[in-house]
């Protein structure tokens, strides 16, 4: 279509790929022993929290088998 003649501001974004740096980030630091146990407890924690909440909800979703099944006063046509 139509080119621009005057350059772009920020050219040197185009030439981002092309750049390298020599500056290498500082290495990791492990996690302490303290840490790793925190983490595995509050995981823990976390998937005993669901499935004990699992657990106590499953009766209340459940309907009892012998119960007569209940009809609003709008569909028994009164």
């Amino acid at each position: 279509m139509f080119r621009r003649r005057e350059p772009v501001p920020f050219a040197f974004l185009a030439e981002a790929d092309r750049f390298r740096s020599n500056v290498t980030p500082p290495p990791r630091q492990r996690a302490s022993f303290g840490e790793l146990a925190g983490r595995w407890l509050l995981g823990l924690t976390l998937v005993a929290g669901l499935v004990g909440a699992l657990i106590a909800g499953t009766p209340a979703l459940s309907t009892p088998a012998d119960a007569p099944a209940q009809q609003s006063q709008a569909s028994q046509g009164r």
